[in-house]
């Protein structure tokens, strides 16, 4: 990603000009997709242990990508050059940020690694602010601290700073890379073409990360349908819904409303997976849940400036 260029001037007229009917509706798609990824958390759980995590990425993701072709063939026909090279981008993004919380969560507790990938929500405004020239407001940023406070209430049991925080810590980094770039490039029009290229070149990282120690695959039918529905589910049909609401609301605000997905992580655990409610869980999601209201229900001028497109 590149700044701004003569062509195309920060001072513009805002790209997110989203009616209020479009913001509401991204909203809900976010909503939605947050709430498919975290009913994945005890499937993941269960799943991991018999399938190693790189080899259920890759079977995954490529699954992924074969259903939403198969749904929207021409698709991909209609992307321009310049969308089919955004794509490209954000899918290595997306797909190296994979195997380093991947790489990281080896080396530390689920808890600290869930945390520290929430902090997308602190790196979005950050780096919005530095690409794209998106001026932040005060009201934003307690958005971000309130999110960022009930994600370590909901998540953290301790924290040490060591290898798999520090990778864990740049995966967060470009899962935020990753939203910016939604952010700037993504078009409703083009939103399911963006979404398969995406969705192939995450298959080829996770595959390439894996190829060298061979490829296991699911042994009984129960985790073929836990794979498939995060495949198509919370893979395939999550990132399109993203990449469309992106195309009508700015990085910052996605990102808080995505900090969401923890909170959903621990309702469908006490809903399916037999646990139950704690206190660090009732009042980190209402923070979080919180800071989410805050930017949806505030007048949209004291949110976020707008965000101009960018090209490569």
């Amino acid at each position: 990603m590149t700044g701004p260029d003569d062509s195309n001037p920060v001072d513009v007229p805002p790209r997110h000009t989203a009616t209020t009917r479009q913001s509401v509706l991204a909203t809900l798609a976010l909503l939605a997709m947050t709430a498919c990824w975290g009913s994945t958390f005890f499937l993941i759980k269960d799943l991991l242990d018999r399938v190693p995590v790189l080899d259920f990425l890759a079977v995954r993701f490529a699954i992924a990508t074969v259903g939403l072709f198969l749904l929207a063939p021409r698709a991909l026909g209609r992307l321009s050059a310049a969308s089919r090279r955004h794509a490209v981008v954000l899918g290595l993004l997306y797909g190296v940020a994979q195997i380093l919380q991947t790489a990281g969560l080896a080396h530390t507790p689920a808890s600290v690694s869930g945390f520290i990938t929430g902090m997308y929500v602190v790196c979005t405004p950050l780096l919005a602010a530095l690409i794209l020239r998106t001026r932040i407001t005060a009201m934003t940023w307690g958005a971000v601290l309130l999110a960022t406070a009930g994600l370590a209430v909901l998540t953290l049991n301790g924290f040490s700073v060591g290898y798999g925080e520090a990778v864990t810590l740049v995966a967060a980094v470009l899962y935020a890379l990753h939203i910016v770039g939604l952010g700037a490039w993504a078009g409703a029009r083009q939103a399911m073409g963006m979404t398969i290229v995406q969705l192939f070149v995450i298959t080829v990282v996770c595959f390439a990360a894996t190829a060298p120690d061979g490829l296991v695959l699911p042994s009984n039918p129960r985790d073929w349908l836990s794979v498939v529905y995060m495949a198509l589910f919370a893979g395939a049909l999550a990132l399109a819904g993203q990449t469309w609401a992106q195309a009508h609301l700015p990085p910052t605000r996605t990102a808080i409303i995505m900090s969401m997905e923890p909170v959903f992580a621990a309702f469908f655990a006490v809903l399916l997976g037999g646990e139950s409610v704690t206190a660090r869980m009732a009042v980190g999601g209402l923070m979080v849940l919180t800071a989410m209201l805050v930017v949806e229900l505030a007048p949209r001028r004291k949110i976020e400036a707008e965000v101009p497109h960018i090209a490569v």
